[in-house]
């Protein structure tokens, strides 16, 4: 792969707009002073020491040096780089060559999007700027872990090592830290709209990330891109894709749609479309099995997305513990096909699944009203451990007592 963010200062630099090649407006393409301005280079200096005294040495060389590839899409390409300024890895993303209108403004209004979420579960932008090739990029935090659809997949597969590191309170932390995320850009005005567990970033240490905003758009606005989109043949139910309709563009990637989004119905997306998807990832996160497995076709998985509500059970034939019923009531709400009845935001979806892991269980069905009186009984434990004791005991004494009286019967009959 060629290094593209390189350039020989003795070669003559062509800042010819290439508009003729990707078919994109020029008012959408970097002007060409902005590609005369492509080389970056070091600023910070090399520290020598003579004896005592330090020296700074200026250093002139290419700042980022281009590693490897970590990904590439129909929209572009991530790379890993190491920044010789700041002695560190980041990632950079940059479109494609001969990228349409809509890839381009996708593009920007991804970095714009991203550069206004200053969160710790949101990937941070670090720069901006044109290669020599007159694409886009945008500079990032390297992200260093698995996706959440790699968890998944290892989950199903039964490696005990996963299932060590991965049960089922530690899932429900780690889709904490998404809802954490999504609350943030709701209530900064942003939906994402593509959310699906390959665009969960899961690092070592647990941190959670959630990644690729190039669909967000700002709640109850124009949607400019789904407007100017390309239509494209879905490939993979598993991929996003923009593709026209007679009932408007499809925009998102299948499996993970609302049912609002799977009818095309731009102007009712909104934060509940989200929801939807967030407990569709979370569901197949707990389950190891998507809801609507086994259909491939675009046609059954739409029909499926606004037709088939998940049934309310702890097992799909998976090997593994089941999935306790206070999360199946929590998705079966999740769940809800129409939007004033699922969860309204994911503030609200945070404030239930904390109580579900905080012991506070709302009632359902026989299993959820046990678990509720049991939490209720331990929680009395630790306030009033007197009182229960006392209780234990007496209760204790009567037990005893009347064994007693029934083995005195006994003999003495």
């Amino acid at each position: 792969m060629p290094d593209t963010l390189h350039h020989v200062p003795d070669a003559p630099l062509d800042v010819t707009l290439p508009s003729s090649r990707t078919g994109v407006p020029s008012e959408l393409l970097p002007s060409p002073n902005a590609l005369a301005a492509t080389r970056r280079a070091t600023v910070l200096p090399r520290v020598e020491w003579i004896g005592e005294r330090p020296n700074m040495v200026p250093i002139d060389r290419e700042r980022f040096e281009e590693l490897r590839p970590l990904g590439h899409g129909g929209m572009g390409e991530v790379v890993l780089l190491q920044d010789h300024d700041i002695e560190r890895k980041v990632a950079l993303k940059r479109l494609a060559e001969a990228s349409g209108v809509d890839h381009v403004l996708r593009f920007v209004e991804e970095i714009r999007t991203v550069g206004q979420l200053d969160h710790p579960n949101i990937v941070p932008v670090h720069d901006v700027g044109v290669d020599p090739q007159g694409r886009y990029y945008f500079v990032m935090k390297h992200l260093q872990g698995e996706t959440l659809e790699s968890i998944i997949a290892r989950l199903r597969a039964g490696e005990p090592a996963a299932h060590a590191r991965f049960p089922i309170p530690v899932r429900a932390q780690i889709f904490l830290g998404v809802l954490n995320a999504l609350a943030y850009a709701h209530r900064k005005g942003f939906i994402h709209r593509d959310l699906k567990p390959a665009n969960i970033m899961v690092g070592a240490y647990g941190e959670v990330t959630v990644m690729d905003w190039g669909l967000a758009r700002r709640i109850h606005s124009q949607d400019t891109v789904a407007h100017v989109a390309e239509p494209e043949a879905p490939r993979d139910v598993r991929k996003s894709f923009f593709m026209k309709t007679q009932a408007g563009t499809l925009v998102g990637t299948p499996l993970y749609m609302s049912p609002e989004q799977a009818q095309g119905k731009h102007e009712a997306v909104d934060i509940r479309s989200d929801t939807y998807s967030l407990a569709v990832l979370f569901d197949e996160f707990l389950y190891l099995k998507h809801y609507l497995e086994g259909r491939e076709s675009l046609a059954e998985v739409l029909q499926g997305v606004e037709a088939i509500t998940p049934p309310v059970q702890t097992s799909r034939g998976v090997q593994q513990a089941p999935v306790p019923s206070e999360y199946v009531w929590f998705l079966h709400k999740g769940f809800s096909k129409d939007p004033a009845k699922r969860y309204q935001s994911a503030d609200e979806m945070m404030d239930a699944l904390r109580g579900i892991m905080e012991g506070r269980i709302e009632v359902h069905c026989e299993r959820t009203l046990l678990k509720r009186a049991l939490h209720e009984a331990l929680r009395r434990v630790d306030r009033y451990p007197m009182h229960i004791f006392a209780g234990g005991a007496a209760a204790a004494a009567i037990v005893a007592a009347s064994l007693g009286h029934l083995l005195w019967r006994v003999f003495a009959g």
